[in-house]
């Protein structure tokens, strides 16, 4: 195969694995032909499960499967294509970050939009940049931190950092401005543009959801996005450069890979066409050291060469190429840094010594140390939720907890017999747990109680059983108490309003007529109660509801109960 003809088949593997990317994406939620029973029988419940691989770039990603088993200090299963990548990449370099990362694509055809640099400029734009060191930097850090306890790898890997800004940002952004558009087109009065709001809406709901999502610090993972992608016109793919951990993890291996770049100098006429292309800043050009580790083997260096000085062969050279840019400085800081911040994370108590009421984790989730282990906060069960119950954590979690998944009832509640985040945790941060599993057991993500300043039967305001009535399990964990409230009538008048000549004096009193109204009061049976959260989502009182949900009397954790 020429390499103009490889270089198209690159283009296509781009097109394709970003095309999955996204489907896999869209496809992670709950299927349009299933709705959710509430059946209280635990042998009819019905099994919802998502179709299709969602996890299979996560099971491809090494970084996601080093990091999870350094912390988690045990073999992870259900990392098979990341082995097989890593084997791949001794064979055949930093493939992965061009033929098939999505990120990497992304930022590819970014930088190929109106470059800053052209030209000259760009061909020392494209000179090897000590900068690139940042990136091995970036990766000492997270491997430490994650043997030392806490796995904070999902912040910067790339597969997790674009699942999580499509899906908590860019995503539900774009659904937002969407809806708007249809929306306006929908109240014209012109017919044509009626029935096309209608028809645009049906394809788009699907890919961006048929409602307003919210998510905390969404927009702080948007603009971190955009600001990344950005920097694609001060450097072609500076992410892949300079803070790519999983490229640098991948360049540690291409060492050893038996794909050569021959040059020669003979031929070469010094134009710097070969440099200029480079998506890696790779030193392609013949008489400088090639350097293998950022190599991403896009191959266009070769296919433009207009000499044809440059070519890529498989040589079986059993010695290793130039080791990776990582100076001393670069190893000790990583070290410390990696040393430092899951100590620096626990240092506000939140994993050891006090337990947060806000935070509410996932059904089936493990205990927080062992959960902070694994989870990579890639976003894959905020996805899944079919409620937006699961959110990114910003303060819930503390430093440790940072963008790990939590749950705002505010927001959504907790499908009863829903399990689809158990089934798309790569990691296995949140267990697999099937529907009767769930409910049989029961499985408890926290503990109402009742705010009985808010609560409208409580204050006396006026009867109330919404709570009640949305409690799913059975028998209710909601129970009511009859009784006779005595409070002031709605509308009051001074005695004597009937003689307005008459002067009221501040020290006359006025007689408040009362009133009894029959109420039902009600109460939480902890001993039943999931905490699911659905009381306190539909709660109409609004602003802050009369009933909440805290993490106490949660299943994964033995000591954050409440003691009766």
């Amino acid at each position: 195969m020429k390499l103009k003809h490889l270089v198209w088949f690159r283009r296509l593997c781009q097109a394709f694995f970003l095309f999955l990317f996204v489907y896999l994406l869209v496809s992670t939620k709950l299927p349009q032909d299933v709705y959710l029973d509430y059946s209280p029988s635990f042998e009819q419940v019905q099994e919802i499960q998502i179709k299709g691989p969602v996890t299979f770039f996560f099971e491809l990603d090494p970084l996601v499967w080093l990091s999870s088993m350094l912390s988690a200090r045990q073999w992870i299963e259900g990392f098979g294509w990341a082995i097989a990548l890593i084997l791949a990449t001794l064979v055949l370099g930093r493939f992965f970050c061009a033929f098939i990362c999505p990120f990497g694509t992304i930022h590819h055809m970014c930088g190929a939009i109106r470059p800053a640099q052209k030209g000259r400029d760009r061909i020392t734009a494209n000179q090897p940049d000590s900068r690139r060191r940042i990136k091995y930097f970036l990766l000492i850090v997270f491997l430490t931190a994650a043997a030392v306890g806490v796995n904070y790898t999902g912040l910067m890997d790339p597969i997790a950092f674009l699942f999580r800004s499509l899906v908590t940002s860019i995503f539900p952004a774009i659904g937002i401005g969407l809806r708007d558009f249809f929306e306006a087109l929908a109240f014209s009065d012109i017919k044509i543009f009626n029935y096309l709001a209608y028809g645009l809406e049906g394809l788009a709901a699907p890919v961006f959801g048929y409602e307003d999502k919210a998510f905390h610090t969404g927009w702080v993972i948007g603009i971190l996005f955009l600001l990344i992608l950005f920097l694609n016109r001060i450097r072609p793919r500076f992410w892949c450069r300079f803070l790519c951990p999983l490229g640098a993890l991948l360049g540690i291996f291409s060492r050893f890979s038996l794909v050569r770049l021959e040059k020669d100098e003979k031929k070469c006429t010094g134009c710097g066409a070969c440099t200029r292309v480079c998506q890696g800043a790779a030193a392609p050009a013949p008489g400088r050291n090639w350097q293998k580790p950022e190599c991403l083997m896009c191959f266009n260096c070769a296919a433009v060469c207009p000499e044809d000085a440059l070519n890529f062969r498989f040589k079986p050279v059993f010695q290793p190429a130039a080791k990776p840019d990582i100076s001393r400085r670069v190893l000790l800081g990583g070290l410390l840094a990696g040393i430092s911040l899951p100590l620096f994370g626990r240092l506000d108590g939140k994993i050891s010594k006090t337990y947060a009421p806000a935070l509410i984790r996932p059904p089936g989730s493990l205990a927080e140390p062992e959960f902070l282990d694994r989870c990579q906060r890639c976003g894959l069960c905020m996805k899944a939720c079919p409620t937006n119950v699961i959110v990114p954590a910003f303060s819930e979690a503390g430093l440790a907890g940072f963008w790990t998944p939590v749950l705002n009832m505010n927001l959504g509640y907790c499908e009863y017999t829903c399990t689809l985040c158990t089934g798309v945790c790569p990691t296995g941060a949140i267990q697999k747990l099937s529907a009767r599993e769930k409910l049989q057991t029961p499985v408890k993500i926290g503990s109402a109680y009742i705010d009985r300043g808010r609560c409208l039967p409580w204050n006396g305001n006026s009867p109330c059983i919404v709570c009640e009535e949305h409690c799913p399990v059975s028998p209710k964990a909601i129970y009511f108490k009859k009784d006779v409230i005595v409070r002031p009538k709605s509308e009051q008048t001074p005695h004597n309003r009937a003689r307005p000549e008459m002067e009221i004096k501040p020290e006359m009193e006025i007689e408040m007529e009362m009133e009894e109204i029959n109420v039902q009061l009600p109460f939480v049976d902890l001993s039943r109660c999931i905490g699911c959260g659905i009381c306190q989502n539909k709660c109409p009182v609004n602003g802050k509801p009369a009933i909440r949900v805290i993490s106490a009397g949660e299943s994964r954790s033995l000591e954050n109960q409440i003691l009766l």
